[in-house]
């Protein structure tokens, strides 16, 4: 099954303070405030909505083509994405652009302080799904994540135009978005992705109800962050899917890319809607214990064992054909300075 993933490709590039930010932040000094902070650890990684997702369909052996637009910066990532199966080589690099970038600096207390620079992001919306199908062949499906606005709307009106099937999952951009085009987004999807909160945004946002919202997509899947995922099927009753227990993030984990990646691998294996959501709990708790979005690694025997433990011998059994795919270890991307 080729899968394309259109979506944001960013640098996350953290920076650790070892003093207290509140100390720094004094109310009478800010009016003219300049701040200058000597930070002891600087961490560079690969991130991104649609790179994570990518990363995590790679790892399970899918092969995704990743659409989306990146700086003259890119070599790296595009041999990091490369090597774990990622076909990066529909990604548009724009030759006087950074890569999307994001830095935060965050002190002993875990306060932080953010900051983001969309970079060539704005560029995806000159990408053409059509140019990619004519390089890869038939897409089976196309997966319209977070990224320039204008861009998601040109993926999704293109798959309509073309019959290509395709899953939404517009994450944060739902805030800006007005009426017309939150429904555009949305309607007529083989399957959407929401996290709870997104989910109660799209409802206010498009005026549908959440029965309103199913009626016009085949399956929808709402992240419950701790509590699984819940998976919502049109005529049929919902099913909460737990997410594997006793799983501490060490960092920021990416797992809700994860956690599609997993679920769209386990479509395209033939397993139905619930057991994806396993298998995509499964591999969220993966990207969980790494200390970044591209930082796990599939073993197939201990993502076996996940399945297994948490929801059952007949459960993991179901799953073994997706998981005979997986790629092997992969190195640690993160990059210290």
């Amino acid at each position: 099954m080729r899968i394309a993933v259109t979506g944001s490709i960013t640098t996350d590039h953290l920076m650790a303070f070892p003093g207290r930010l509140t100390e720094r932040l004094v109310p009478e000094g800010l009016p003219a405030a300049t701040l200058f902070f000597l930070v002891d650890r600087l961490t560079v990684r690969y991130s991104g909505a649609g790179a994570n997702v990518a990363y995590g369909l790679g790892q399970l052996g899918l092969s995704p083509v990743l659409v989306g637009a990146a700086g003259a910066d890119f070599t790296e990532y595009h041999l990091w994405l490369k090597r774990h199966g990622v076909d990066a080589d529909s990604v548009l690099v724009v030759p006087d652009r950074r890569t999307a970038r994001s830095v935060r600096t965050v002190d002993a207390d875990g306060h932080e302080i953010c900051s983001f620079h969309a970079g060539a992001r704005e560029a995806a919306r000159t990408i053409s799904l059509r140019s990619v199908s004519e390089r890869v062949g038939t897409l089976d499906l196309v997966l319209v994540s977070s990224d320039d606005t204008e861009a998601m709307l040109r993926h999704t009106e293109e798959c309509r135009a073309g019959g290509v099937p395709f899953a939404a999952d517009p994450r944060r951009r739902i805030a800006g978005l007005g009426r017309a085009d939150a429904r555009f987004l949305v309607d007529g999807a083989r399957m959407l992705f929401t996290g709870e909160e997104d989910a109660a945004l799209l409802h206010d946002v498009t005026g549908w109800s959440a029965l309103g919202v199913l009626e016009r997509v085949g399956t929808r899947f709402t992240t419950l962050g701790p509590s699984g995922v819940l998976v919502e099927r049109s005529g049929r009753r919902p099913v909460v899917v737990p997410a594997v227990p006793d799983v501490v993030p060490t960092g920021p984990s990416g797992a809700g890319d994860a956690l599609r990646a997993g679920v769209l691998a386990g479509l395209a294996g033939g397993v139905d809607a619930v057991g994806a959501a396993r298998l995509g709990c499964a591999l969220a708790s993966l990207a969980l214990d790494a200390a970044g979005p591209q930082e796990y690694t599939v073993d197939r025997r201990r993502l076996y064992r996940r399945l297994l433990t948490t929801y059952g011998r007949r459960a993991a059994h179901a799953l073994s054909p997706v998981l005979a795919a997986a790629a092997g270890p992969a190195r640690d991307t993160s990059r210290e300075v």
